[in-house]
């Protein structure tokens, strides 16, 4: 597989250095131009400022990009119609020579592949609402029980249905650790109503539960969520009028599949007057500060 690592990147993981993944979609397809280029140096500089170096993982011209230049993630945050990418598109994607913003489940892969064990992002995907009859269910999920990363979230997307999303995670075998919480956050809002068993109320606990996790070789990855700062959180009964009414758009429009997701979050920053824009950029920042500060404790510790 044709995987470029930066110069940076490959120093650090060399060397035993502190190094956190970054996906993309959230510069080519998370946010409006130009405050994509925006969040996407805004997490970056999230993960520096902790001690970590950031690798934003992205396909160009048909190669995988590990650790994006300025330059680079630029010129990606400034194409159109680059591809969304989750792991089933990336064999076509890289043979197209195309480029190609890599989702939560195919950055997770492309982090194991590179060895990079701590990656960063706003929220995963899950089992969307009705999913028990369409069958719609992230590749996000299934990609977690086999990838053996720490995933720093702020839970599941509000837009799913969380209860379903967190027995798929049980039933995968993946391990939810609720960061200063023992409530599942709602992306938005920092209650979803659904209790943790487990949770860590500093780095060095979540350090220690991510070293036992990989000492005993389990073969999936790890889910910490972060609730979204109070100052930027958003009524959950509220955000879930927004959805409803969203959906019934997104049905009357003949939205299905992979567009849903883009077409409710559309809808919901103007619903929202934006505020749900504002929330997401907060969380993502706050989750790549955590995962920078967890990657250089498990650094310090050698795990």
């Amino acid at each position: 597989m044709p995987i470029e690592l930066s110069q940076e990147v490959r120093s650090a993981l060399e060397h035993g250095r502190a190094v956190v993944a970054l996906e993309s979609t959230l510069i080519c397809h998370g946010f409006p131009r130009p405050e994509n280029l925006a969040v996407g140096q805004a997490l970056e500089a999230a993960v520096r400022a902790a001690g970590a170096v950031p690798a934003t993982i992205a396909i160009l011209k048909g190669k995988v990009r590990v650790g994006l230049g300025q330059l680079a993630m630029g010129a990606l945050a400034g194409e159109e119609g680059v591809a969304k990418c989750t792991v089933r598109d990336l064999p076509a994607v890289l043979a197209s020579g195309k480029s190609g913003a890599t989702t939560v489940a195919a950055t997770m892969h492309i982090a194991t592949l590179a060895g990079i064990r701590v990656f960063a992002t706003g929220g995963i995907g899950g089992v969307h609402r009705g999913g028990e009859a369409s069958l719609d269910v992230s590749a996000d999920l299934p990609q977690l029980a086999r990838s053996p990363v720490v995933v720093v979230c702020a839970g599941a997307k509000s837009v799913l249905d969380l209860p379903r999303t967190m027995e798929v995670l049980e039933t995968q075998g993946v391990p939810v650790i609720g960061y200063r919480t023992s409530e599942l956050p709602s992306f938005y809002s920092p209650h979803s109503g659904l209790r943790l068993q487990h949770r860590a109320d500093d780095v060095a606990q979540l350090a220690a539960i991510a070293r036992a996790h990989h000492d005993l070789r389990l073969p999936g990855g790890m889910l910490v969520c972060q609730p979204v700062a109070a100052e930027f959180a958003l009524d959950g009964a509220v955000v879930d009028d927004w959805i409803r009414a969203a959906l019934a758009e997104a049905e009357l429009e003949g939205v299905h599949g992979p567009a849903v997701t883009p077409f409710l979050l559309r809808r919901l920053e103007k619903l929202s007057g934006g505020r749900t824009l504002r929330a997401n950029r907060a969380l993502a920042i706050a989750n790549a500060k955590l995962a920078g500060e967890l990657a250089v404790a498990l650094a310090a510790s050698g795990g």
